[in-house]
């Protein structure tokens, strides 16, 4: 069969509904195609949702006009032709597929008809047989006098392939079976599946030898059946669960119950789930089916719904069959987790620390229970790793609660697209993108005007390390952006009491305690200063490096990635980063606009010429744990200014660590390094 794709073609065309003839040969031969690709050549063309969308409207329209149903319809058969290359063989008791249910009224209808069908009173509750739906491949299984002779896959539903030699390979399908309590002639029926983390596992290693790459567990179990040479099957980590038999009547009669059949069967050594229940009634199913959405993406294997039975064979009997399933049972799928969409557009979203982040703009759709429109691309390297370009159908995968996943689509054809590049300036405010080195991230240069960094920007601006702004707290940063008070820092040195007071929850005393808080700001140090900007990759000890060895902001600002180099600690991806900070324009623009409103520290030209014979200078020091006497920035400033250095971490360049008390594992190194470690009284007598 040819290779089709026609899932634009199904989208019904206006006016198509008023001919219901050619809208059922559409859907014929759409789900017709798509059940070759899946059953046959294991190359599914769109997800489960798709087709089930496709089916049920098929359904509807044969239901409203049964004069119309073709004879090739899938609702007229179980599944398609099977592949060429195997013995074919008729089926004694052919393997029916089952209706589905969707959502809890439908699981209701479905209890209700049992109820009318089989007379059973409204008070009464009917027991019910409960499988996980594997998703694998369906197997039936025959044995004679409990050894294992033939395995034939569903096939067409009445004709299957003969796959005994890959089936024999299993390890968990028993070859002979246990005790002595099986007629001469027993034919179960179950699943052949792969475990996800084995899935993984071999995918992995079909990579690494340059072989194919499957899409799901399903797919691998399907292909690996159908495998000709039975070493591959051999190969690969299949498994297999038993979920029935067929069982004729004095059977059925003697084991009364689908339930005590499973027992049955796991007595005799097969393979049953240990999921399995039996329940009472509609509340039962619905119960147990919420439990299994939550425990679905923690099972080892994959599930795309639960089957419910009838567990009483004589109430079976009485409800019989329709053309293609059994009336007391009927699979209740989940919400599609995987579900197709088209990639409208790629946009841009800047976070608080600058970084671009490209999001998918979809055609909304149903997956997992939400609607979803949007979702996270990450990075420019995950975009083109996939191959994905603006106009494209993709598919969106969302399993339990984690972020939509956006994948490509197998059959997707690009008529309409166009591919996506990161932006050279940031969308928010205009500043140069930059991407550093071995980095996966863009990122927005402007941190000092960018609104989609302000916030943070200012939180950090006035923390107490940086600008020491006591009183301007995190809700009050967020406030003055919100009502655009403030679009940089150098816009809160601006406000005035009117613009402070009228803000809610900000009377005139916190309004006057907070200007005065910031214009005792203004007078700092080059160090505080510099770590208040927010460079990224600066901290305060490389702010304070900084301003020790540039002593002035107009040789900072102006300094090459060279000199930058030249600093202690400052390496190649630092000094980029502090280079393309000052050559952006508007933050430039911004420290300026800082130091004329008054932002001063003291001219190291001006400073008392330090004494070299000082214990601490030309010292490096770390500290940790609890001062008594001082701060930690206190202390630092004391080291500083008497010639010192204050690092953040320990190293062999470390002269000495001063330990407060619950100090940890910087004073453990400091002690497995050999390097000095005072007490508080001890840097007092040096100091």
């Amino acid at each position: 069969m040819e290779n089709l794709n026609l899932f634009d073609s199904v989208e019904p065309e206006p006016g198509s509904l008023d001919d219901p003839e050619a809208r059922i040969q559409t859907l014929v031969d759409q789900l017709n195609a798509w059940s070759y690709q899946y059953y046959v050549l294991d190359e599914p063309m769109v997800p489960d949702s798709e087709y089930d969308r496709c089916y049920r409207e098929l359904e509807a329209l044969e239901s409203q006009y049964p004069n119309l149903v073709r004879r090739d319809s899938p609702t007229q058969r179980v599944g398609d032709k099977p592949l060429e290359g195997f013995e074919q063989i008729v089926h004694r008791a052919a393997m029916l597929s089952l209706s589905n249910a969707f959502d809890e009224a439908e699981v209701r209808a479905f209890d209700r008809r049992v109820h009318d069908l089989a007379e059973i009173p409204d008070h009464q509750t009917v027991a019910y047989a409960i499988d996980p739906k594997f998703d694998g491949l369906a197997i039936s299984i025959l044995y004679r006098a409990g050894q294992f002779v033939q395995a034939v896959t569903r096939g067409d539903g009445t004709t299957g392939e003969d796959v005994t030699a890959n089936v024999r390979t299993i390890r968990n399908v028993p070859m002979r079976l246990s005790g002595s309590e099986f007629p001469d002639e027993l034919e179960i029926r179950g699943e052949i599946l792969i475990y996800k983390a084995d899935f993984q596992a071999m995918n992995q290693r079909q990579a690494e030898h340059g072989l194919k790459v499957f899409a799901n567990p399903r797919n691998a179990a399907a292909g690996t059946i159908r495998q000709l040479d039975p070493r591959v099957a051999a190969s690969r980590p299949l498994r297999f669960f038993c979920y029935g038999a067929v069982l004729d009547r004095d059977q059925q009669g003697r084991l009364q119950s689908h339930s005590k059949t499973l027992d049955w069967l796991q007595n005799l050594g097969l393979p049953i789930s240990q999921h399995r229940q039996t329940v009472q009634g509609v509340d039962g199913l619905l119960s147990y089916y919420n439990t299994m959405v939550g425990q679905r993406i923690s099972l080892p294997f994959e599930i795309d719904g639960v089957v419910y039975k009838v567990d009483d064979y004589r109430i079976q009997g009485q409800l019989g069959f329709v053309a293609k399933a059994p009336r007391f049972a009927i699979a209740h799928k989940f919400p599609p987790d995987e579900v197709l969409s088209r990639l409208l557009d790629i946009e841009i979203q800047v976070g608080r620390t600058g970084a671009l982040t490209p999001v998918a703009k979809l055609e909304p759709v149903k997956v997992g229970g939400v609607v979803v429109s949007s979702a996270t691309l990450h990075n420019v390297d995950e975009i083109r790793r996939k191959d994905l370009q603006i106009g494209d159908q993709v598919l969106v995968r969302r399993a339990g609660d984690v972020i939509p996943e956006v994948l490509p689509f197998p059959g997707n054809q690009r008529l309409h697209h166009r591919p996506f590049s990161m932006p050279a300036h940031c969308p928010v405010c205009g500043s140069t993108v930059s991407r550093e080195e071995d980095e996966a991230i863009h990122r927005c240069t402007g941190g000092l005007v960018c609104k989609a960094q302000l916030v943070g920007a200012l939180i950090h601006f006035a923390h107490r390390k940086a600008m020491d702004i006591e009183g301007l707290g995190n809700k009050l940063v967020e406030t003055v952006v919100e009502v655009g008070l403030v679009k940089t820092p150098a816009d809160l040195y601006r406000l005035r009491l009117p613009d402070w007071s009228a803000l809610e929850r900000m009377g005139e005393k916190s309004a006057n305690n907070l200007l005065s808080s910031l214009n005792k700001s203004k007078s700092t140090t080059f160090g505080r200063f510099l770590f208040s900007l927010g460079i990224r990759h600066v901290g305060e000890a490389t702010a304070r490096d900084l301003a020790t060895h540039f002593g002035t902001i107009d040789a900072l600002m102006n300094a090459s990635v060279d000199a930058l180099l030249d600093v202690q600690d400052v390496g190649p991806v630092v000094a980029q980063s502090i280079h393309e900070f000052f050559r952006e324009a508007s933050n430039r623009a911004v420290v300026t606009e800082l130091l004329g409103l008054g932002i001063h520290w003291p001219d190291p030209a001006k400073t008392t010429v330090l004494d070299q014979t000082h214990p601490f200078y030309g010292k490096t020091f770390v500290l940790t744990g609890t001062l008594k006497q001082y701060g930690r920035d206190d202390a630092a400033a004391l080291i500083l200014a008497r010639g010192g250095k204050v690092s953040g971490s320990v190293s062999k360049k470390t002269d000495f660590v001063l330990a407060g008390e619950s100090a940890g594992s910087k004073l453990e190194k400091a002690q497995a390094l050999g390097v000095a470690v005072l007490t508080e009284s001890e840097f007092n007598q040096l100091l």
